[in-house]
């Protein structure tokens, strides 16, 4: 059986994973911070880590792609998107008045991780502009901190599945500003695996460090893609953290390692005098709304 390091359980990240697995059994193993959840799996305790490195609404997750490049070694093995649905907590019957309904007065503080209070600011300021906003290293984290401490008014931001892993009571679903909020995971680990669902096509992810006092190095880099049609998602560039003003270029590219043009456009980026490093080569997994559990 296969181990999974995540982060928290109820996260958006263990829904995540449940998701891209489904009936499938795994053994998954929480940790409380990213770095845990990375170190575990370069450390040899778990077989793969889960790790979301861009979201629809705030972008690259920097923390995370950093650690993939300067602080471990692991292959990226799989991608999937799932959607990031955030939804306001608290205990049960909290949030209510003496008729049943929402009373969004009563709530004091509001608690979550920061990149998902940052999808549902437009809900907060609308409906409890005068509650205090507290970020908590994660939304299982926020719900459980709710938990512990009843008759407070306080409230957590977090997933359908945190509120039923902690007993709590969903006083609003779906609460994010933007209803096409997802989020993109990869698989991390030293080993290929297979899935049982259809991939919907392949990926392979590479980080280029140019050559310095090169003018026009990059412009060449892309070119090398560009002349063999090589479609390019994403490039986004990174600090080396070894001299400033020196940075990396993440790039992904949709195609796999295997194919007849990628390779030789990385040894003519290479001839540029350019470094390259593989990040891993992978089937990409897309969410199916229908075959999704109702949140």
């Amino acid at each position: 059986m296969k181990s999974i390091a995540v982060l928290p359980q109820g996260t958006v990240s263990h829904e995540a994973l449940l998701h891209l697995f489904g009936d499938e059994p795994v053994r998954i193993v929480h940790h409380k911070l990213i770095s845990d959840v990375f170190l575990s799996t370069a450390g040899g305790s778990t077989d793969y880590s889960v790790i979301p490195i861009e979201n629809t609404i705030e972008g690259s997750v920097s923390l995370h792609i950093d650690w993939l490049i300067n602080e471990v070694n692991l292959p990226m093995q799989a991608e999937w998107i799932y959607p990031s649905v955030q939804n306001l907590i608290s205990n049960p019957g909290e949030l209510m008045d003496s008729s049943g309904h929402k009373d969004y007065s009563k709530v004091v503080k509001i608690l979550s991780h920061p990149v998902a209070m940052a999808q549902c600011l437009q809900f907060v300021r609308e409906h409890a502009p005068q509650a205090e906003l507290e970020s908590v290293g994660s939304t299982s984290e926020a719900v459980e901190i709710v938990k512990n401490n009843p008759g407070k008014g306080w409230a957590a931001i977090g997933t359908a599945l945190g509120a039923s892993t902690h007993n709590l009571e969903i006083v609003d679903r779906k609460i994010t500003d933007h209803h096409n909020n997802y989020t993109r995971f990869v698989l991390v680990g030293p080993h290929k695996l297979a899935l049982p669902q259809k991939s919907a096509g392949d990926k392979t992810s590479i980080l280029v460090t140019l050559p310095e006092d090169f003018p026009g190095a990059l412009h060449q880099v892309l070119s090398a893609f560009a002349w063999r049609r090589l479609n390019l998602s994403r490039i986004e560039s990174r600090p080396t953290k070894k001299k400033l003003g020196t940075y990396y270029f993440y790039i992904d590219v949709l195609e796999p390692i295997e194919s007849v043009l990628l390779p030789a456009a990385i040894e003519e980026i290479k001839a540029l005098g350019c470094q390259v490093r593989i990040l891993g080569s992978y089937p990409t997994y897309t969410y199916e709304e229908e075959k999704a559990e109702v949140q």
